[in-house]
């Protein structure tokens, strides 16, 4: 308490995501004046040391970013690449690829699901904890995600931060009889992925509506993963799309004094990118038993209109993926066959490249240009948690108002719950720092003011 009729709520450490960041909350005569989200990891300067490298580097370098979603840095690397050097991989390298992501799908969005995200509807402080009272469900989550694991190695080399990736392809690609144990876990894992989509409909879920903007990558015949066009569900239910190459003419990024992650804009609003926006403009396209299981769930039928604005519910679309990625996966595997080589050449061409793929946790773009003989002479990379960083403190104060309106909660209260709506969104924290932004508050001895000033560092 600051002052009379004002609170100062200050969370100095959010648990269950994955980097580091912190929440300020302002509340003045019942009324949330400021929400901000503090992403102060320091800055990652990946843009500027891949400056100069060999255009071959990107894949490998970028994927140091996360080790969460390493494929997702690879394969945009790889897409913008190619795409300044005028390459289209082969049609089975491609579908390789795409069995590589659907693996990081299973094992990331597995890792939200049981270990960050279900404690906080069974009342659980920690997955440590959870598996105390739910034993069986932790182990059937850690299980699925081994399955997911168990892909990347065999197709990446292994699980975190994969060899295997090189423009145009892979170093090696795997043989039949390589991919057929790998089949017999992934039928484990597509009941284990239903029993998680029975489990989390089950659970408890609050009100809540996202009014931003959605955006994901759109693909005319399948659910966009590895590629597709931008594609804006605005909030008043238009829609309207552009080529990738047009991307930063529609997404604006801006620093913020409180963050080292940029904020972004589409057209000047506020975006989300993500599970929620993927199942409302692509979820038409899911494959049969995903579509089986959004009804099961409770999600309706995307073929029908049903969208999902409600951030709580994240957890139910999120586990529909997971049984989309583990059937997708079954479907590439079945239908492989080895090709003659396991990459297109990609010759060095002096030129720009777009590329843009589905991370689990929303959009990720890559943007490359490159001079005559292959060096990178700038590149851009805008992740999905600074997309939606905007719109998660947006979130943030809507639900934050209806709570004090409704109830006043305390101050233990409330943070529990702004915890939770992050957790929501799963922000990738680590992913999303850019640059470092150094503010020094000074309060004089009149206390109805502070003395502020800044600095870049």
């Amino acid at each position: 308490m600051t002052h009379r009729g004002s609170r100062v709520l200050h969370v100095g450490s959010l648990s269950r995501v994955e980097g580091e960041g912190a929440l300020r909350l302002k509340v003045h005569d019942g009324t949330v004046t400021d929400a901000r989200l503090e992403i102060y990891e320091p800055p990652r300067f990946f843009e500027a040391f891949l400056r100069g490298r060999s255009y071959t580097e990107p894949p490998d370098i970028t994927a140091r970013v996360c080790g969460i979603c390493p494929v997702a840095y690879q394969m945009s690397a790889c897409a913008a690449i190619e795409d300044a050097c005028g390459v289209t991989a082969d049609p089975v390298i491609r579908d390789l690829r795409r069995l590589l992501y659907c693996g990081e799908w299973i094992e990331s969005q597995v890792l939200h699901i049981y270990l960050l995200h279900a404690p906080d509807f069974l009342g659980r402080a920690s997955a440590i904890e959870l598996a105390r009272t739910h034993r069986a469900e932790v182990e059937r989550g850690l299980r699925l995600k081994k399955a997911g694991n168990s892909l990347m190695e065999l197709i990446g080399g292994r699980a975190v931060h994969p060899v295997n990736v090189r423009l145009g392809g892979f170093h090696r690609v795997p043989t039949r009889a390589e991919l057929r144990p790998l089949a017999e876990q992934l039928k484990q894992a597509l009941d284990d992925a239903w029993e998680t989509v029975r489990w989390v409909a089950g659970f408890d879920f609050p009100d809540g509506h996202v009014e931003a903007d959605l955006l994901a990558l759109a693909a005319p015949d399948t659910y966009a993963i590895e590629g597709g066009t931008p594609t804006v569900l605005r909030a008043d239910g238009t829609t309207a799309s552009f080529p990738v190459r047009d991307f930063t003419e529609h997404v604006a990024e801006t620093h913020v004094e409180h963050s080292t992650a940029l904020h972004s804009r589409l057209d000047g609003r506020l975006h989300l990118t993500g599970s929620l926006a993927r199942f409302a403009i692509g979820g038409a396209r899911l494959s049969p038993v995903a579509l089986e299981a959004a009804v099961e769930a409770g999600l309706g039928d995307p073929r029908e209109g049903a969208v999902c604005r409600n951030p709580f519910r994240s957890i139910l679309v999120r586990a529909v993926e997971s049984v989309y990625a583990v059937a997708e996966a079954l479907r590439i595997i079945d239908a492989y066959e080895p090709p003659a080589q396991p990459y297109t050449d990609v010759p060095p061409v002096a030129g720009v490249g777009h590329g843009a793929t589905e991370a689990p946790r929303g959009l990720l773009y890559h943007r490359y240009e490159l001079d005559a003989g292959g060096l990178v002479t700038s590149a851009l990379l805008v992740p999905p948690t600074a997309q939606n960083q905007g719109a998660i403190e947006d979130d943030l104060r809507r639900l934050t108002q209806r709570a004090i309106g409704e109830r006043d909660p305390d101050d233990a209260e409330l943070t529990a719950l702004c915890e939770r709506a992050i957790r929501n969104h799963d922000p990738c924290i680590s992913c999303s720092t850019h640059f470092l932004d150094l503010t020094v508050v000074r309060t004089s001895s009149d206390t109805s003011h502070d003395i502020s000033g800044g600095c870049d560092a």
